[in-house]
């Protein structure tokens, strides 16, 4: 990935429910955060997503991010995290 300084990996793991993947990418569109690349499978119903997100337009700063998509998250009974892909990438060259 060339200029992940703004690139930011979000998962979500769960039970699978109606509308997660519409609640978390309607927070990103009303933040300005763009959806770059996104995979979601659902195994035994349980829900996984892994999206790749580009924040350099984000309205909110990446802390809050955090805290809000936590938010989301517990709203709809899956666990959000979010990662630079920065970090993400330095772990995985170890």
């Amino acid at each position: 990935m060339e200029n992940t300084a703004e690139k930011t990996i979000i998962t979500v793991v769960g039970k699978d429910t109606v509308g997660i993947i519409a609640k978390v990418c309607t927070y990103l569109s009303e933040n300005g955060i763009n959806v770059l690349d996104i995979s979601q499978t659902i195994v035994s119903g349980y829900f996984n997503m892994m999206m790749i997100v580009d924040m350099s337009r984000a309205q909110v700063p990446f802390a809050s991010c955090q805290k809000e998509l936590d938010e989301v998250g517990a709203g709809l009974g899956v666990l959000i995290k979010c990662q630079r892909a920065e970090i993400f990438e330095k772990m995985h060259r170890i």
